[in-house]
């Protein structure tokens, strides 16, 4: 008797596998732009995996592609750095994370609203875990509280992959950003973690960074390693 032919089910495609990354001291900010865009160039040829990675820099102001030079306020407080982000003023410092993410938008649907909008989602979500309700204003980009900015986000677009990401607010000097009209409101105070007595320790913040990541973005962390 023949043996009949077994169907054989295409299996389901794996989900994006993305790599964690964690500096443990402040990266210079040309140096951390220049990393950064090696790897975003080696995802989108397909020889790296995504990436996010976790780092502070020295106190810096840097200037995005919409910036108006009125809104730096105190030029010769802090280094200036022009960035390929979107968006003006922001302060970056010492107390505040940032997450620089590598994703590969040719495999997430290759719409940069909705990846703004998923970035906010992260955003949310990591200050739920922490305690804290973080909200949209409408017309403006970035995560607040109470009606202070506590996240900004600026991203940029190459080959389909993100560069740049989102910034929070965890214990940062706060008087630091009076040298700028942070991204443009002048009307909006800033506000941290700390300042609303929350977690501030790093590692608390990035494990909810990461969990929050994989409710909003899918995939599995492959690995968290410390770099620089």
């Amino acid at each position: 008797m023949a043996m009949e032919a077994l169907e054989r089910k295409p299996h389901p495609a794996p989900e994006p596998q993305v790599e964690w990354l964690a500096s443990a001291e402040p990266v210079p900010y040309a140096e951390a732009v220049a990393a950064m865009d090696e790897r975003g160039a080696s995802v989108a040829r397909g020889e790296a995996r995504e990436c996010v990675w976790l780092l502070e820099h020295p106190p810096i102001y840097t200037r995005g592609t919409s910036a108006d030079s009125a809104e730096l306020l105190a030029p010769g407080r802090f280094p200036v750095f022009r960035s390929g982000r979107g968006g003006r003023f922001t302060y970056h410092g010492p107390g505040q994370r940032i997450a620089y993410v590598m994703l590969d938008l040719s495999t997430r649907g290759r719409d940069v609203r909705a990846f703004v909008t998923s970035l906010e989602d992260w955003l949310i979500a990591t200050l739920a875990r922490l305690g804290i309700k973080g909200e949209r204003h409408p017309g403006q980009i970035g995560i607040f509280v109470a009606g202070a900015k506590i996240a900004s986000i600026g991203v940029r677009v190459r080959r389909w992959v993100s560069l740049h990401g989102v910034s929070l607010n965890v214990d940062p000097d706060l008087e630091h950003f009076s040298g700028i009209v942070p991204c443009g409101l002048s009307d909006t105070p800033v506000t941290s973690l700390a300042a609303l007595r929350a977690e501030t320790d790093m590692t608390a913040v990035d494990d909810a960074l990461r969990a929050a990541f994989n409710e909003v973005f899918g995939g599995e962390a492959v690995s968290a390693n410390s770099s620089r």
